[in-house]
């Protein structure tokens, strides 16, 4: 490995026991049956053990959304063309993408940051400049990007985890946005699990049947041609991702070190997520997957993970959508824990346990 990019290793920071237990134990006085909020429970004692209180808060939303082109598009597996990737920025800064609308109704901040746009710069002041490519490289000819341009954009994500703890953030939103990005997501997936790549490929922006296949046809031989040179998680990364996934590979892993719970989106983001496990596997503990995307491959990439969505909408927009409609979850997750009585609070009585089991 690289010597400038030796904090990728840094250790994670540790759940807070203390008020793990506290938080369970305040659960379990709550008046309800045991378990009988489900999930919420866990989620709820999980953000307090994140936080360090047993009583967490979810105030804070910081919203990251990456974006970057990819030269892959020159083989024609997109519907869309590689300068949309541009104009969805300028539709996130002016508040007209689904993110913006989210993240307004959330009151979150939101942050776009352009890692590698194929396209002139943004005048836009609300556009963060962090580019360090004009766009990839087409991966079926050659690698993605240079070893030095792959450690420049981890380091991006890594600034930006850091900005958003000196933010206060209660929860880390990582989007993405980036024409190609899921042919980019579905070769990384392929190399790092060894899945059939038949198994993972969707039509991402919208491909007809015909479409998928020349993009599975296109990915197959990228893989195949790139085999020997990319047999660690950071020559993959190297070879085949977009620099807006390495960024989110990066802020992710520096997340966990600093201890921000991160809110994973779909495809795209759980292939990032995935990549920062492999490469330091603790960091799971800060991972709460947000949605099941309608792409095909982010089932299997979830389930490799040992990872279970909050919610299953439909969804497959990208931008950190699919997240931020997760955070009410939580938010009421947290509202439950919180806020209601305990049976010594409401005068109820508790469970009888001296009740025989049937």
């Amino acid at each position: 490995m690289n010597e400038k990019i030796t904090w990728l290793n840094d250790a994670v920071k540790q759940w807070d026991q203390k008020s793990l237990d506290a938080a369970q134990e305040h659960q379990a006085q709550l008046t309800k049956p045991p378990g009988a909020l489900g999930r919420l429970e866990d989620l709820a004692v999980n953000l307090a053990a994140m936080q360090g209180r047993v009583k967490p808060e979810l105030e804070n939303i910081y919203i990251c959304v990456f974006a970057g082109d990819h030269g892959v598009t020159e083989e024609n597996i997109s519907a869309f063309p590689q300068a949309v990737t541009a104009q969805m920025v300028e539709n996130f800064v002016h508040g007209g993408a689904a993110i913006s609308v989210l993240a307004e109704q959330l009151n979150a901040n939101l942050v776009v940051v352009d890692v590698g746009v194929n396209a002139p710069a943004s005048s836009s002041t609300k556009v963060v400049n962090k580019r360090v490519v004009d766009g990839t490289k087409n991966f079926a000819k050659q690698a993605a990007m240079s070893e030095s341009e792959l450690q420049s954009a981890l380091d991006v994500g890594h600034k930006i985890a850091e900005q958003a703890a000196s933010d206060h953030a209660h929860v880390f939103v990582g989007g993405e946005m980036g024409i190609g990005n899921t042919t980019s997501a579905t070769a990384l997936a392929a190399a790092e699990l060894n899945i059939a790549v038949a198994l993972l490929v969707g039509p991402g922006t919208g491909l007809d049947a015909d479409g998928v296949a020349h993009k599975r046809q296109v990915i197959e031989l990228a893989l195949q041609k790139h085999r020997a040179a990319t047999e660690t998680n950071l020559m993959r990364l190297q070879y085949f991702a977009g620099v807006e996934i390495v960024a989110l590979v990066g802020a992710y892993l520096r997340c966990a070190q600093l201890g921000i719970p991160v809110l994973v989106d779909g495809f795209i983001t759980t292939v990032a997520a995935l990549y920062a496990q492999s490469i330091n596997y603790n960091v799971s503990d800060w991972f709460i997957y947000a949605h099941q995307s309608q792409e095909p491959g982010h089932q299997h990439v979830l389930s490799a993970l040992k990872a279970r969505a909050i919610l299953d909408l439909g969804m497959r927009l990208g931008e950190g959508s699919g997240a931020a409609m997760a955070v009410s979850i939580l938010r009421n997750a947290i509202a439950l824990h919180n806020n209601m009585a305990t049976f010594e609070q409401a005068g109820v009585a508790g469970k009888n346990t001296a009740a025989k089991t049937a």
